[in-house]
């Protein structure tokens, strides 16, 4: 698959006639049809409903439950050998024969949804081995082995943001006649910019290499970075991540020190690996602070991982924070005096 296309180019014939191919499109069809529902919000019932918990522990909403469900249903004709999702307890097979395997967080940012705030779809797509048979332990296999990684925006028009290896790209939702066309070929993140994103109600149980850095950024002009930063946070990491590959800069989701966190938030599988695939591809790094993300071996399917991405500049620098030590703690004390935000 090739990356000659042109703008307003139908994604469809963008991505060709492969079975990845189609595979790419059955998941925008999906994508068209998750976005249809956001946009009548509550029109169509409060989407935002607690209606159980999903298979991580957090609360499911009602979006979720019908994001998945969209996702599964339209999966199953398109190849693929079985779906693990952030919503369903156990893995699903769907076709014996399939070619691919597929992991999802069908809606990530829940807690923005009462909000009208940008959410967003995660996949990862896998190749399936030769052979019959299906179980959870097919999907144990290192971000590198991805086939293709997709994040989809629902924000105030949609994005299909998507990479099989050969740079990323952009497809937007034409709501006039339906269908996404091609709007953005071979992203490249820019460098140098002064955005960082981080939740800071956090900050004092973050480790010390993390409170470092952010000291130094907050410390603007008087700090070691010598000028302003400017800190944002979505809270649906999809969102994040697609600004970051527009605008640059940082966004950190460190392990910390509260029960749950230890090994970090964010789901390895399903969440960061897709996610490293389109930061890696648009020339930036996803780390774990101090691994290449798709380097990790994964031995569960929950399996959390701290998560760092950004410009090459930004990240690496980060990194040297974690394997250095604290040199610029010595310079800005863990916030100094008054704290991060007083």
């Amino acid at each position: 698959m090739g990356i000659t296309g042109m703008f307003g180019q139908p994604l469809a014939e963008f991505l060709g006639e492969s079975d990845l191919g189609k595979l790419l499109a059955t998941v925008a069809e999906a994508g068209e049809q998750i976005a249809r529902r956001i946009a009548f919000g509550p029109l169509s019932g409060d989407l935002a409903e607690v209606v159980g918990a999903h298979a991580d522990g957090d609360a499911q909403k009602a979006l979720d439950v019908d994001a998945d469900n969209v996702f599964v249903e339209a999966l199953t004709s398109a190849s693929v050998r079985g779906v693990v999702s952030a919503e369903r307890a156990a893995p699903v097979p769907l076709d014996p024969q399939g070619a691919f395997l597929v992991a999802i967080d069908p809606l990530d940012g829940g807690s923005n949804i009462e909000t009208d705030v940008t959410v967003g779809s995660l996949v990862a797509i896998l190749d399936a081995p030769q052979g019959p048979g299906f179980d959870g332990d097919l999907f144990l296999q290192p971000g590198h082995r991805q086939r293709a990684a997709v994040l989809i925006l629902y924000g105030p028009h949609v994005e299909f943001v998507f990479s099989v290896g050969a740079g990323t790209h952009v497809a937007t939702l034409d709501p006039a006649t339906g269908g996404f066309r091609m709007t953005k070929f071979s992203l490249s993140i820019p460098e140098g910019r002064s955005e960082f994103a981080i939740n800071a109600a956090n900050a004092r149980h973050w480790p010390e290499p993390v409170q470092a850095y952010v000291a130094d950024l907050v410390m603007g002009e008087s700090g070691p970075r010598a000028k302003p930063y400017d800190m944002r946070w979505i809270a649906a990491v999809a969102a994040d991540a697609y600004r970051v590959l527009i605008r640059g800069g940082s966004y950190l989701y460190p392990d910390d020190g509260r029960p749950g966190y230890r090994q970090g938030r964010l789901r390895l599988i399903y969440e960061a690996n897709p996610i490293a695939l389109l930061i890696e591809q648009a020339g930036g790094m996803a780390t774990d602070g101090v691994n290449r993300i798709l380097d990790l071996a994964p031995t569960e399917l929950r399996q959390r991982t701290p998560l760092i991405f950004g410009s090459s500049d930004k990240v690496e620098r980060i990194r040297r924070y974690y394997i250095e030590g604290h040199r610029s703690a010595s310079r800005a004390p863990l916030f100094g005096k008054r704290g991060l935000l007083r």
